[in-house]
C-alpha cells in the first residue's frame, strides 16, 4: 500500500491509537489490518493481535510478502512517465478547455518513501512471522470461559474487555515496552491490532436507544490509557455500521486519536457510477492526532480514495474524470439587451447575443 499512515515506522517516544471504522463486508478493513501487522513483521516489532472472526492464527497464514522496493519505484516511475506522455501538449486538444490551466497533482508521490512494499499475491512465510514476538487472542475462546461463569459473577460487565486490557497490560510488562525503564534506543514497539471490536462476536449486545453499554468506551479509556506510558501503536477496526445508535460511535472517535473511514462501493450505487469506476471505495479522515502539539498535521487534500488491484492496495486523491459533453451548461449567458433606437452591431432583437 502506497502512501498511508500505515506503512511508516513510528517513533519510539510517541504512541498513536489508530482507528479506521470498517466498510460494510470489512473486506477493506481486514486488508489495511494485514498491511499493518506485515510491515510489524518485516521491522521486527512486536505483535499483538486480538480477532473473532477470522481467527487471529489464519490472519497471520495470510500477511502478504515483502516486494523489491526498487522493482516497485520503477513501475511507479514508468506510470508516472505515462501520465506525462498523456498530458502532452501534442494531445492538449483532446482535454476540455476550462481544466488546461489547472494545476497539476500527482496521485502517488515519489519523493515520499514510507516502509516496504507488498504483493497480494503472495503469502509471507512462516518462518519470517515467527521471527518476532507474537501474543495472540482468541476472542472465540474467550467467549467460551466468559459463558462458564455464573450470572452473578458476570453482572452488566463485558468480561472479555477485561481479559483483553489484562493480556495487554501483561504483554506491555513482559515485554519491556514501557518508557520510564532504561534503555530505550535499543527497544523496539509493540503493534496491537484489535479487529473487529465492538461488534456482537465480541459479547456486545445490539445497542439499544438510550440504553448505550458503557462497557466498549470503558475499555477505549482504559486502553488509550495505558498507551500513553508505553512504546505501543494500537490499530482498532470497528463495525459502526451495526451501531443503532449514532451518540455511541461519536463517543468511540473521540477516544483515539486518528479516525479514519472506508466507505465502500460495493452494494452501493456508486458501484455502478462511471464517475467512481477507477476506484473502490472512499477514504474519509475523521479526525487527525494533536500529540504534543497544538494543532495537527493538515493534509493537502481530503478527498482521497482506494482501490485494491491484483497485488496492492493503494490510496490516492480523488481525481474526477473531466466533463468533456458538448452541452456543458455555463454560469452566466453573455446577452445584451440593447435600448430602443441605440445604434448597434447586432440584430433587431433586443434579447438575442451579439450576431457580427
Amino acid at each position: 500500500m502506497e502512501n498511508s499512515v500505515f506503512k511508516s515506522k513510528p517513533d519510539i517516544s510517541v504512541t498513536f491509537f489508530l482507528f479506521p471504522e470498517e466498510d460494510t463486508y470489512g473486506s477493506y478493513a481486514r486488508q489495511l489490518s494485514k498491511y499493518f501487522l506485515a510491515e510489524g513483521v518485516v521491522s521486527g516489532h512486536a505483535i499483538f493481535l486480538a480477532s473473532a472472526e477470522p481467527e487471529p492464527s489464519n490472519i497471520l497464514k495470510d500477511l502478504p510478502q515483502q516486494t523489491d522496493d526498487k522493482a516497485e519505484n520503477k513501475t511507479s516511475v514508468s506510470s508516472s512517465q505515462e501520465l506525462e506522455e498523456r498530458s502532452s501538449p501534442d494531445q492538449s486538444m483532446k482535454i476540455a478547455w476550462r481544466y488546461q490551466n489547472q494545476p497539476k497533482f500527482q496521485s502517488s508521490p515519489l519523493h515520499a518513501k514510507f516502509g516496504h512494499y507488498y504483493d497480494l499475491t503472495r503469502v509471507m512465510d512462516e518462518l519470517t512471522v515467527s521471527s518476532v514476538p507474537i501474543h495472540i487472542f482468541n476472542v472465540a475462546n474467550e467467549m467460551s470461559k466468559c459463558l462458564e461463569l455464573s450470572e452473578e459473577k458476570r453482572s452488566d460487565e463485558n468480561n472479555v474487555y477485561k481479559a483483553l486490557i489484562s493480556r495487554i497490560e501483561s504483554a506491555i510488562k513482559d515485554g519491556g515496552f514501557i518508557t520510564s525503564g532504561k534503555g530505550l534506543e535499543n527497544r523496539t514497539i509493540l503493534r496491537i491490532v484489535l479487529h473487529g471490536l465492538g461488534s456482537p462476536l465480541w459479547g456486545e449486545e445490539q445497542h439499544i436507544a438510550h440504553e448505550i453499554s458503557p462497557a466498549l468506551t470503558r475499555f477505549l479509556f482504559q486502553l488509550r490509557a495505558m498507551l500513553r506510558s508505553a512504546l505501543a501503536v494500537c490499530f482498532v477496526t470497528v463495525p459502526t455500521h451495526l451501531f443503532q445508535d449514532p451518540a455511541l460511535t461519536r463517543r468511540v472517535e473521540r477516544l483515539c486519536d486518528t479516525v479514519v473511514k472506508l466507505e465502500s462501493f460495493v452494494g452501493s450505487e456508486n458501484e455502478t457510477n462511471p464517475v467512481y469506476k477507477d476506484y473502490h471505495g472512499l477514504f474519509h479522515i475523521l479526525r487527525l492526532p494533536r500529540l504534543n502539539s497544538l494543532v495537527c498535521h493538515v493534509p493537502d487534500s481530503f478527498d482521497l480514495a482506494f482501490k485494491l488491484r491484483r497485488k496492492k492496495m493503494t490510496i490516492e486523491k480523488l481525481h474526477l474524470p473531466p466533463d468533456l459533453s458538448e452541452t456543458a451548461s455555463r454560469t452566466q449567458e453573455d446577452v445584451v439587451r440593447g435600448k430602443p433606437g441605440s445604434l448597434s452591431c447586432q440584430s433587431t432583437l433586443s434579447n438575442s447575443r451579439l450576431d457580427f
